[in-house]
């Protein structure tokens, strides 16, 4: 990897090429998936199966795009007994950790016979995505739907592209049975987040889509929010580690290398204080990345955005890694904890040499999706307040109002307003 001293130019520059890897700038992808969008949208389920026969080769209609009850109880004979006992273990943790964001409603009433509050309710239909085909996530799987379930959501409905044969792979089905989803339909790509959006013959219309996927799946996300809520229109993977004199080489560069294999815009930065540990890192991820199974998404994630920045200071360090906020985080210094307080901007911190990013990926508990671009100044990991409604609950008596009513038709009538003030007026003539 390559080894530059941070200095404001070189954040600069790593900002800007970082930036370069968000779906806004998939231009030369958006009309196609405008086209597809839209031909969902007036055609339904003849656009839907249309493109999934054109894009996944196989035979569907309105009779087999349903995965049935007995795919599913079928898909549990078809994996490791071991896998489906480690999917239930981390489902647990991903419930229990999640079912600590719930939030009640509140009502404060006041003896002038004012009464504020707010509702909470949960969506009634949400749709979450989980890339298919030759890949299968059950992480991202349980990931979805698990706050959508702890949530309270009525109904949960998945998509996932089915193989050339028309089957799901028996892990997707497993780990989605294991979460709670009520439906699963065998589609995927633009036309799968379109028919959730819009509604089809088959398949149901939802409030909310959430899940990661592809530049395709990311643009229709972006197309039909508006006509439902999204998560966020996630870009590639990233990490960023922050380490001093302290850290153990080895670890630095296996936990960089852990998203560098994901895609070749993934980007893995190491921000470090000593100059040893950032040549012995660099040494260290050459030796992994001929071991690896992925080395050449490897060498080109790394080639395109890896970094090895040296810090003069560790507080030049939290400055850039507040700069840059990273979907991960992690911190491996002498006192990791000292430094988290510092750190304003991340989608989820790891602290400490045992906790490595992919302990969050699979089994802690938070959620790993998570904002990344550098939207972690503004976005939160995916959690059970997205699939959650607030609504202000308002009630005034008439001795109530009757306080404050000349101060707000003082006001109505400042923004010209006089509908809003007679409104208010006429309860008192």
């Amino acid at each position: 990897m390559r080894i530059v001293n941070l200095t404001e130019d070189t954040k600069k520059n790593i900002l800007e090429d970082l930036l370069k890897r968000s779906p806004n700038h998939y231009g030369e992808y958006e009309k196609t998936v405008s086209d597809i969008v839209n031909d969902v949208m007036v055609n339904g389920d003849k656009a839907v199966f249309s493109y999934t026969k054109r894009f996944d080769k196989w035979d569907v209609d309105a009779s087999n795009v349903r995965v049935s009850s007995e795919e599913i109880k079928n898909a549990y004979t078809q994996i490791d007994a071991k896998l489906v006992e480690v999917i239930r273990e981390a489902a647990e943790n991903i419930r229990t950790f999640h079912e600590k964001q719930l939030r009640e409603s509140w009502i404060v009433p006041k003896e002038d016979g004012t009464i504020l509050g707010q509702k909470i309710t949960p969506i009634e239909r949400a749709g979450c995505y989980a890339p298919g085909g030759k890949a299968y996530y059950p992480s991202s799987v349980l990931m979805n739907i698990i706050p959508a379930k702890v949530a309270g959501v009525e109904k949960i409905v998945l998509c996932t592209p089915a193989g050339n044969d028309g089957s799901v792979h028996p892990v997707t089905l497993v780990a989605a049975d294991i979460a709670g989803v009520d439906e699963i339909y065998k589609i995927g790509g633009a036309q799968a987040i379109a028919a959730m959006a819009y509604g089809t013959e088959s398949v149901p219309k939802v409030d909310k889509i959430t899940g990661p996927g592809n530049i395709f799946v990311a643009l229709a996300k972006k197309a039909v929010f508006g006509y439902v809520g999204i998560d966020s229109v996630a870009g590639p993977s990233e990490i960023l580690v922050i380490a001093d004199e302290t850290a153990n080489p080895r670890y630095v560069a296996a936990d960089l290398l852990s998203q560098a294999e994901h895609d070749e815009l993934a980007s893995a930065i190491l921000i470090t204080t000593s100059k040893e540990l950032a040549e012995k890192v660099s040494e260290q991820v050459d030796i992994f990345t001929k071991e690896l199974s992925r080395t050449e998404i490897i060498e080109k994630s790394l080639e395109n955005y890896g970094y090895i920045l040296v810090a003069e200071s560790m507080e030049e360090a939290i400055a850039a890694a507040n700069e840059i906020a990273s979907e991960h985080l992690e911190i491996l210094t002498k006192d990791p904890y000292q430094i988290m307080t510092k750190i304003k901007n991340a989608g989820a911190i790891f602290m400490g040499e045992y906790s490595s990013e992919p302990l969050g990926d699979y089994f802690a508990g938070p959620n790993h999706i998570l904002p990344t671009n550098g939207t972690a100044r503004f976005f939160s990991p995916l959690n059970v307040d997205d699939f959650t409604k607030k609504t202000s609950i308002i009630s005034y008596s008439k001795e109530a109002l009757e306080k404050v009513h000349d101060k707000i038709e003082y006001f109505a009538n400042q923004e010209q307003l006089t509908a809003h003030a007679n409104s208010i007026r006429v309860r008192f003539e």
